[in-house]
């Protein structure tokens, strides 16, 4: 039995991490889940980045991805402990994906948006809806972390049969 290419698409956060598992079809992606992995308020910030890592360890063994994209993380001057918070997450997934032997894909926010609305300063409305539309669903995916982990793993989707085609992607 061949086993299908499979692209897994993370948003990272300290309390909710977005996973998209997207495979290629005969016709383009498809979606074969989304979630979030949660990590509990109050514990240490280690404990913290132990729950996403087990949690992502779960979707690695049930999904089995050939590659994961993630996005990077970006800082916000009015906010850069999120940045900071961001990051320790991102290390967790890392590293997690590394013990898998997944290979791991970067992409900015401003890459995704770009690659998935025409504007790399897209909203999280605007997302929501270019990933309801690319998948045909009948509601917008919530919370948005799903849907930003699926645009994730579109914009690496797409990236990857650019450059087969030997185009620039992003």
């Amino acid at each position: 039995m061949t086993i299908p290419y499979r692209i897994l698409g993370i948003d990272p956060g300290l309390n909710r991490t977005g996973y998209a598992v997207i495979e290629r079809g005969g016709r383009g992606p498809l979606l074969r889940d989304g979630g979030v992995i949660s990590s509990t308020k109050g514990k240490t910030l280690a404990e913290r980045v132990h729950e996403i890592a087990c949690g992502l360890r779960e979707v690695l063994e049930e999904w089995r991805p050939a590659e994961a994209a993630i996005e990077q993380v970006f800082s916000h001057s009015q906010y850069p402990k999120t940045a900071v918070l961001m990051a320790h997450a991102r290390g967790g997934i890392l590293l997690t994906a590394m013990d898998a032997g997944l290979p791991v894909v970067h992409y900015s926010a401003t890459q995704i948006k770009r690659l998935l609305t025409g504007s790399g300063r897209a909203s999280k409305e605007q997302i929501q809806r270019a990933i309801q539309q690319e998948f045909k669903l009948d509601r917008i995916l919530e919370p948005n972390d799903v849907a930003d982990a699926c645009a994730i793993a579109l914009c690496h989707f797409y990236s990857a049969q650019l450059r087969r085609l030997g185009r620039d992607a992003v």
